[in-house]
């Protein structure tokens, strides 16, 4: 058992942690959830021993070993397979020893010791970690240094999962993954074999893997046994008694404090009015759980919308240079589409993203744009090209030019950041607060397309869930890339897969894609690029598929009854129809009345047709 006991720690003026205290269970898998900057990173350096506390104690059991990915991404001449192997000390000291080692016995011992750890497949699952992550067996044998640093984080984290530590420490670990990455790892961590503690924000991670959710709130630490849906279901009933309590005791307070206020001067009541003072410097506050408000995240929608579709393309291709990245694009995107993009990375997504922005122009075919198509791109490695020196205000103020200063503070405070905020540097900003301005930015002026490329890392949970209300609110085309499952499933209305040099329509849900991904990697192929060999439509996409084309040909019916309608109404308007030719007058109003007739048959099958291909 994992014993966090009385523990107390300070940065500076902040008090991190306040006489906190926990009892992990050995073999849990533990969710570490709070407020960023709230101190879970602190937590696990304390843990660690690279930090000591002012005061309690952590205590793991004993002979402990513990593992945590260091924040530096490896770098070296070291091919990946091999940093990883070398990652199990004691594995690569037994087989050096083993080369030279010349009693008998104790190559005995070293051969006895080297197959109680399993050393001889350590190859193996170390390929497999590895290929979970998204390194082909041609990767895992090129060095560290030919990778960016994203991609040396993966192998860092594959490092430590390759150790199987006694105490697990993950922070933020889906933040350098894609979503085919993110799957394999809540997979893999589901069936972890020790102590894990995992700080995200990742609902369906922590959903998916974990059994206790350990909650830093107002420097204290509270274990709740269960997934993040059930922590949050308990805490806000809890919230809901607590404040119920607070209520009542509040009440219980001003009748006494009533009372003496009422009789404390008089002879007869002093006695009792003393008692009742007594009785309310006894009475301990009952604290109500308050949750710290979130700033909403706002999206301003187009003034106007556009005439669909507003991006078409026809045999497209796009790369860089004289290289192809992706050829036979075939799509079209609607002004109120809501776009999941999938696919491993390397496949493309961002250069497809770059394509629908217009920051990179297709290499042939035929891609059509929208005439005044405005397009707001947010991508996450744009957080660090921000002037650090800038401040929001500032950064407002120059796409506002000729607005009065109360007007460009209103706008900063509509993007979270009012009052002094508004004068902080973006240095001194946390990386959430660093997301919302460049999503603020990106999306300024109301664009008709919004690409959102892994919006989510650097946001909390409350955070991310304000994202998805303004997502939702948004009237204008949404394209999304994330490794956010809870996202994806709760915004993109279709997905698009980037696979094998193209991208193409995927027939399916995120589940589906989850099997489809996991079946992958479980194939042993390494590939991490995701087949999906081209098929029929299922029965129902059919069927939902013929709907559509029968409702469109009632919406064009629909509106010829109108447009005749109109024509006869503008008429018999006239007063003198009648009088010119009243034969002509009554079969006008006899057309008309089955006109209306038709229209509202139209309409009824319109109505049926629209809530069966809801219901497929």
């Amino acid at each position: 058992m994992t014993i966090i006991a009385d523990l107390t720690y300070r940065l500076g003026p902040r008090v991190l942690f306040d006489g906190a205290s926990a009892q992990l269970p050995e073999g849990a898998r533990v969710g570490f959830v709070g407020r960023n900057g709230a101190g879970k990173t602190t937590l696990f350096r304390l843990i660690s021993g690279e930090i000591a506390a002012e005061s309690g104690s952590i205590t793991l059991p004993r002979r402990a070993k513990r593992g945590r990915v260091e924040q530096e991404a490896p770098g070296g001449p070291d091919k990946l397979i091999d940093f990883v192997l070398a990652a199990d000390i004691e594995r690569a000291e037994l087989l050096h020893e083993a080369e030279t080692a010349q009693d008998p016995h104790r190559i005995a011992e070293i051969h006895t010791r080297l197959a109680d750890i399993d050393a001889h497949s350590a190859p193996a699952r170390a390929a497999r970690i590895l290929s979970g992550l998204g390194f082909d067996e041609a990767a895992q044998n090129r060095a560290l240094s030919e990778f960016s640093g994203g991609w040396r984080m993966r192998v860092a984290l594959a490092a430590v999962l390759f150790t199987q530590p006694d105490l697990l420490l993950l922070d933020e670990p889906t933040n350098y993954l894609d979503l085919e990455g993110s799957l394999w790892l809540v997979e893999h961590l589901k069936t972890y074999p020790a102590t894990a503690i995992v700080i995200s924000h990742d609902r369906d991670l922590l959903d998916a893997v974990c059994d206790h959710i350990l909650h830093l709130d107002r420097a204290k630490l509270t274990l709740w046994k269960g997934n993040y849906s059930g922590f949050e279901k308990q805490r806000r009933e809890l919230m809901a008694v607590q404040a119920k309590a607070a209520k009542k005791q509040e009440d219980k307070r001003k009748h006494l404090q009533e009372f003496v206020d009422r009789f404390r001067a008089k002879a007869t009541k002093a006695r009792q009015a003393q008692s009742r003072l007594k009785m309310l410097e006894k009475m301990e506050p009952t604290a109500a759980i308050v949750d710290t408000d979130v700033l909403p995240i706002h999206l301003p929608s187009p003034e106007k919308q556009l005439s669909p579709p507003i991006i078409a393309m026809e045999r497209g291709s796009v790369g860089y240079d004289e290289r192809v990245v992706l050829s036979r694009l075939n799509l079209s995107l609607s002004n109120d589409d809501r776009i999941g993009l999938l696919g491993a990375n390397g496949n493309g997504k961002s250069t497809f993203a770059k394509l629908l922005a217009g920051r990179l122009q297709p290499m042939g075919g035929d891609i059509v744009r929208a005439t005044k198509l405005e397009v707001g791109f947010f991508a996450q490695h744009q957080v660090d090209d921000l002037d650090l020196s800038d401040t929001p205000y500032r950064a407002v103020a120059r796409l506002m030019p000729d607005a009065p200063e109360s007007r460009v503070r209103a706008r900063a405070a509509q993007m979270g950041f009012s009052g002094e905020r508004a004068d902080t540097k973006v240095d001194q900003l946390s990386g959430g607060e660093k997301a919302r301005l460049l999503m603020g930015l990106s999306t300024f002026h109301g664009p008709h397309l919004i690409i959102l490329d892994e919006p989510t890392n650097h946001l909390d949970i409350d955070s991310r869930a304000a994202l998805i209300e303004a997502i939702n609110d948004y009237t204008g085309a949404v394209v999304l890339v994330s490794h956010d499952r809870y996202l994806l499933e709760a915004c993109a209305d279709r997905l698009w897969l980037v696979a094998d040099g193209a991208v193409k329509e995927f027939d399916g849900d995120i589940d589906d894609y989850t099997k489809l991904v996991l079946q992958a990697l479980r194939g042993g192929d390494g590939s991490k690029g995701v087949k999906v060999a081209e098929k029929k439509p299922s029965p129902v996409r059919e069927k939902r598929g013929n709907s559509q084309k029968k409702i469109q040909a009632l919406e064009e019916r629909i509106s010829k009854f109108g447009e005749l309608i109109a024509r006869i109404d503008e008429t018999l308007a006239d007063g003198t129809a009648f009088a010119k030719d009243p034969q002509k007058a009554a079969a006008l109003a006899s057309q008309r009345g089955e006109l209306s007739a038709a229209l509202a048959a139209a309409e009824e099958e319109w109505l049926a047709l629209s809530v069966e291909a809801e219901s497929a």
